[in-house]
């Protein structure tokens, strides 16, 4: 099942869709390196995901000014920001707050509570999402803090910072 990017995003306000253009420009180079360091340090992630492999996902951190696409296939890997408007067909689609989701990336939440009790949407391939979790699940670490660390003192600091200032709890309904 595919599922359109844009299902549950509303209306941009002017100007947003140029704030997002830019801000993927500004953060791909990032994200590429990063995506080829995890890769290369969990290369059984890979085998953990089966054939969602060449499932795209979209990962939307709802307050971002942009989603992120994966497809975790080694073959031809993709993490790259893109413009909510312009977001491929996903496969699977996971949306939340940046913090939730990027706790969920370390294990340190329930991704089963957190969607139960909404703070997470899941739409399309849900057996291609639990794969995905059951991946991170057994990745041995931190992958946020091996990500902050490939940017070193800066991104431990900027990690730290955003734990610490991060509201723990969203106020109101998550999404937008």
């Amino acid at each position: 099942m595919s599922v359109s990017a844009g299902a549950s995003t509303l209306a941009q306000r002017p100007g947003q869709a140029a704030v997002s253009r830019l801000a993927c420009l500004l953060v791909q180079p990032l994200l590429s390196r990063v995506v080829r360091k995890i890769a290369r340090n969990h290369l059984s992630l890979f085998a953990r995901l089966g054939p969602h492999r060449s499932t795209d996902f979209l990962i939307d951190p709802v307050e971002l000014p942009f989603a992120l696409h994966l497809r975790p296939d080694p073959q031809a890997l993709v993490l790259r920001a893109v413009p909510r408007d312009a977001a491929p067909r996903a496969g699977a689609v996971i949306r939340g707050r940046f913090l939730l989701l990027l706790e969920l990336l370390d294990s340190e939440e329930d991704g089963d509570a957190a969607f139960f009790s909404r703070d997470l949407e899941v739409a399309g391939d849900t057996e291609a999402v639990v794969r995905l979790r059951n991946a991170l699940d057994d990745v041995d670490g931190s992958i946020a803090e091996e990500t902050a660390e490939i940017f070193g003192p800066p991104g431990r600091a900027i990690l730290a910072r955003l734990r610490r200032a991060y509201p723990s709890e969203p106020e109101g309904h998550p999404f937008p």
